[in-house]
């Protein structure tokens, strides 16, 4: 991946293509862990695209391309979150049979949509150890918090996911899907 980031930043633009290519379900589903919506996913992974491009030339070290990367997708997702709590948004008319009951009447929690449920702070955190496999570090420098912090909330995350798989199972906790 070194190798193709300093091909992009000596102008090639199919390795940054590439590159992309790569990254993008990862940065597609951290920002879809953000947003919330595909649309918005949409606007946030192009405009991330877009800075990136632009400013790939200031990346000094190819080996953190990836963790710059997360960090300004994760900005562009909060700006996003940020413009959208300033607009006022009209109540939607409900779909009928949106599957959105699903869970209601199941027996099992999808792991999944347990970790979106979370509060964002820590559902970020939890995507990004374990659904883009970033250290604690990394994680702290992305967010630009401490590592104990960052700690601390996966702990949080464990057992608030432990109680709510524990609570749709009907008190009995079956690791089946962890």
């Amino acid at each position: 991946m070194e190798q193709e980031v300093r091909l992009a930043q000596q102008g090639d633009r199919e390795a940054f293509i590439r590159l992309f290519r790569k990254l993008e379900p990862e940065l597609y589903s951290l920002a879809r862990t953000i947003v919330r919506r595909d649309e918005d996913c949409a606007d946030v992974f192009q405009e991330t695209t877009l800075k990136v491009y632009q400013s790939l030339h200031t990346l000094r070290k190819p080996q953190y391309f990836k963790t710059w990367v997360i960090r300004i997708l994760i900005n562009e997702c909060n700006q996003l979150l940020r413009s959208r709590s300033r607009t006022v948004a009209m109540p939607e008319v409900p779909e009928r049979d949106s599957g959105d009951h699903y869970y209601e009447n199941s027996s099992k929690l999808d792991l999944a949509e347990a970790v979106n449920q979370l509060d964002e702070s820590l559902r970020i955190v939890v995507h990004l150890f374990y659904f883009q496999d970033l250290s604690v570090k990394q994680i702290a420098d992305v967010l630009d918090i401490s590592g104990g912090s960052v700690r601390a909330r996966l702990h949080r995350a464990r057992g608030i996911l432990a109680e709510t798989i524990k609570t749709t199972r009907g008190g009995k906790l079956i690791y089946d899907n962890i």
